[in-house]
This record gives C-alpha cells, sequence and structure tokens, in this order.
C-alpha cells in the first residue's frame, strides 16, 4: 500500500493548535488536511453527548467534577455538544470514540438525527462497539483492540467490524498481515513523529490516528 492510500485521521481534532476536544479543534484538524477527525464522547447528567474524553471536567475545563453529575446548562463554555460537531464537520467522516460504552444509544441517535449516519465510524472497546452494534445494525465499527493476540472469531463473527484498532507500538508486519488475511483494515493510535508514521505506512496500516495530523499530511501528500 503507497502512502496517500493510508487515511489521515486527526486525534481529538489538532491539540497541538486548539484545545482537544473542542470545535476549534476539529476546524482546525480538517483545514489541516484531516481524512477524519476522531472525537471522544460521553454523556452529561441529562443524557446529552458532548465532546470529552476524560470522565472528568478538570484537565481541560479546570472543573473537579464527573460529567455524569454536570447538567447541560452547568457546563463550561466551549464543552462542544456531538451535534455540533456534526454540523462543524458537514461532509467531512467523523470518528467517534466511546470511552463509555453508555453513551453508545444517544450518540447513536444524534447521529441518526443529524442525517450523518453515513460519514460517522465508531472506535471502542468490546463493550462500547457491542452498543454500537445493537443500536444500529449497520453501523461501521472500529474494534479497538489492546493485545498481539488474535481477536476471538466468535467476537468478530457478532460485532462485524471493518477495522481493527491497535495502539501504535503494538503493531507488526505479521500482525497487519493478519488482519489482512481475516478480511479486515487496520487502524493505530497515536504516532506523533515523522519516523513512527513512516515504519507505519511502510507496514501496510489503513489509517493512522496521530495528534500531528500536520505532520503526516506531509508525509502522504495532498488529499485526493
Amino acid at each position: 500500500m503507497s502512502g496517500p492510500d493510508v487515511l489521515a485521521v486527526a486525534h481529538r481534532g489538532h491539540p497541538h493548535r486548539e484545545r482537544e476536544n473542542t470545535l476549534a479543534s476539529v476546524r482546525a484538524a480538517l483545514a489541516a488536511g484531516a481524512d477524519a477527525v476522531e472525537v471522544d464522547v460521553r454523556l452529561t447528567a441529562d443524557g446529552t453527548p458532548v465532546l470529552l474524553h476524560d470522565a472528568t471536567l478538570e484537565r481541560l475545563w479546570g472543573v473537579d467534577r464527573p460529567l455524569a453529575e454536570v447538567r447541560d446548562r452547568d457546563l463550561p463554555a466551549g464543552v462542544p455538544a456531538l451535534a455540533e460537531a456534526l454540523a462543524a464537520t458537514a461532509g467531512a467522516r467523523l470518528m467517534v470514540d466511546l470511552p463509555d460504552p453508555g453513551a453508545a444509544s444517544a450518540a447513536v441517535a444524534e447521529v441518526r438525527a443529524a442525517g450523518a449516519a453515513g460519514r460517522v465510524y465508531w472506535c471502542g472497546g468490546p463493550a462500547a462497539m457491542s452498543a454500537v452494534r445493537a443500536a444500529d445494525p449497520g453501523a461501521e465499527l472500529a474494534l479497538t483492540w489492546t493485545r498481539a493476540a488474535p481477536v476471538r472469531p466468535a467476537l468478530l463473527a457478532g460485532l462485524r467490524p471493518r477495522w481493527l484498532n491497535y495502539r501504535f507500538g503494538l503493531l507488526s508486519p505479521p500482525l497487519v498481515e493478519r488482519a489482512r488475511r481475516d478480511g479486515l483494515l487496520v487502524s493505530c493510535w497515536t504516532p506523533d513523529t515523522a519516523r513512527a508514521m513512516r515504519r507505519l505506512i511502510a507496514m501496510g496500516v489503513h489509517s493512522i490516528t496521530t495528534n500531528r495530523v500536520d505532520v503526516l499530511r506531509g508525509l502522504l501528500g495532498p488529499r485526493r
């Protein structure tokens, strides 16, 4: 596989330019040439899907409270709803990571209401992907797998992922080849140096999720 065939996915937007998981970060990633933007989605206390990776608001927003205890009206200014991110990425691919499987049903409903199911795909562990599959039998899934050991055939049969999503340091040519033989695409996260990116491109991965989408775009060349 040549470099231009690799998808450049922006991890939480463009966090070296703007605060992660914000609309500004998402827009900066698209401006830098991302093929897709990865965002994390959790639920507020009143069940609204919003962009946030951590379970609490402390690291990014200086509020030492779990998101699950915060109602929409009490969110810090700048925490975007998933609906806002869908509008901000109109026409572009969005990769929705679900650190909390409990957010799956509401997030799928939000995507469906926005008419965005055809451009959104989902990543997360088995529990999260199982919840997405139950809510949307046709969803495109990227199963996050944290071991070099093969995914159980029964799990693959039940989830029907299109992608296997690995931490980049776990990947090796045999592992990539095994996924290919199984008819699966390989995505990985989050190499941020050109050297690591080149190694993965040479290995034949199909998608790279990075905090430095500008560096990856420079290696891959202009979007086609």
